[in-house]
């Protein structure tokens, strides 16, 4: 058994997995919170309607095949290929989630129940589609109760949408620092007078942040009464809440890969080949999940899945064509999620005891990589030395296609007329050397006249 680390912020219940599975152990308080909802048929029903991960309840002859005690309390949830953060979501990434889960709330509501909290890591996509994680994240809905998870929802959802909305500034780092969202008396700070004008702006941010200031500054531990809300109203504000949320636009600023995919230094046979190349790869393998690196907006993750790979991670570190990718992914309906990563410092082991959300590094199960014009935005452009990026990309799937990139090529010497060519070892013999050392180059493919060249490594 293994257990989830980051399941300890549940008192009523541990993640733990076992042969590639995913299970949910019940206490007490666990298993009287699913009785409710599977007694009044909201678990099924949210099942059904594509709100909630499928999830079984674990037979005792099931538990003797994975060392569990009889009559322990156990759910089996369905594997995620892949565990993504909010802080690697795109704009529209976060919006999409932020409308799930006030519809799951809405769909809850109707049903005489609700949502404990609004964590934003209760949501996972499946595909570029978001699903509900948390089983025990609904309770029981008593009439005239408040949406208690209201300040979590503005820090974890809204407060990061309106930063990147009003202001265009991106939330994935912000996010990424604080693990709790955007903080509502920082987001105060940085809106002028003319964005608090809008009646949302002013009350889920400017309002709610007086009145918690308000509260930290009384000093007393007499309890706080809060008013009651009937439920009609509940569902009013939250209703209000989705539509200025759907109406919220990207803030984009132009990033210098914008367009990359149709005005870059390729000729049409140039990329007829390298298409030809990939095809090739994916449809002689039979992969399950390949991590695309540099993915830009989704051409070679939706030409994996076409060429039979069942699942496409794409990660950029251009947070404008993260967002095109993931319209791509949408329009096509493609098992393709595409996810922010500054692969110069990716996401590292983060919250408590350093152990509560994974890095990059540790999540990473792929069957295969592709990185397609990607080393060179590394080697050269953030200094990484050859030999150790090599290793890292070798380190990251069994088998893959890394494309290499000369200096003669248009595009890196574009990015050496600022630095000029400090990198001597930066050679196609040392980059070959290299990848020889550490595993066995199956295929090598030059694909055009500046040289750029497709190595096939297996470990």
């Amino acid at each position: 058994m293994i257990e989830e680390p980051g399941s300890f912020r549940d008192p009523a219940a541990k993640i733990f997995y076992k042969n590639n599975k995913v299970y949910r152990k019940l206490n007490k308080t666990g298993v009287e919170r699913f009785n409710f909802i599977y007694e009044k048929k909201i678990f099924q029903k949210s099942i059904e309607n594509n709100f909630l991960i499928s999830t079984k309840v674990l037979e005792e002859k099931e538990k003797t095949t994975i060392d569990l005690k009889i009559g322990d309390f156990i759910l089996e949830h369905e594997k995620i290929n892949y565990i993504s953060y909010p802080y690697e979501w795109s704009f529209n990434q976060l919006k999409r989630a932020a409308i799930f889960h006030l519809d799951f709330n809405l769909f809850l509501l109707e049903l005489d129940a609700t949502l404990i909290d609004a964590s934003a890591y209760n949501i996972q996509f499946i595909g570029h589609k978001p699903i509900f994680i948390d089983v025990l994240s609904i309770k029981k809905y008593r009439e005239g109760e408040p949406w208690k998870a209201h300040k979590q929802f503005c820090e974890n959802f809204l407060n990061p949408l309106i930063l990147k909305s009003k202001k265009g500034v991106k939330f994935n780092n912000w996010f990424r620092g604080n693990l709790e969202g955007i903080d509502t008396d920082e987001l105060d700070k940085v809106l002028n007078f003319f964005d608090k004008l809008s009646f949302n702006v002013f009350t889920h941010v400017h309002l709610l942040n007086k009145f918690d200031q308000k509260f930290k500054s009384k000093k007393t531990l007499n309890p706080v009464k809060i008013k009651h809300i009937p439920k009609k109203n509940l569902i009013l504000i939250i209703k209000q809440l989705k539509k200025f949320i759907q109406n919220l636009k990207d803030y984009k600023s132009i990033t210098l890969w914008d367009g990359y995919s149709t005005d870059n230094s390729y000729t049409k046979d140039d990329e007829l080949r390298k298409k030809t190349i990939v095809q090739n790869f994916i449809k002689k393998n039979n992969f399950n999940l390949i991590a695309d690196l540099g993915c830009n907006d989704g051409e070679y993750s939706e030409l994996s899945i076409n060429s039979g790979c069942k699942n496409v991670i794409g990660f950029d570190f251009d947070i404008n064509v993260v967002d095109s990718a993931y319209q791509r992914a949408i329009n096509k309906n493609l098992n393709f999620l595409p996810l922010y990563l500054d692969a110069s410092n990716p996401s590292s082991n983060l919250g408590w005891n350093e152990n509560e959300r994974k890095s990059f590094k540790y999540r990473s199960n792929f069957d295969a990589i592709l990185a397609l014009a990607f080393e060179h935005h590394l080697a050269i452009g953030k200094n990484i030395p050859l030999n150790e990026l090599i290793q890292w990309l070798v380190n990251l799937a069994p088998t893959g296609l890394i494309e290499f990139v000369p200096k003669n090529d248009a595009t890196v010497t574009k990015m050496l007329e600022l630095k000029g060519d400090i990198f001597p070892n930066y050679t196609i013999n040392e980059f070959e050397k290299n990848l020889a050392n550490i595993s066995n180059i199956i295929s090598k493919n030059e694909i055009s006249q500046s040289g750029r060249t497709i190595y096939e490594y297996k470990r």
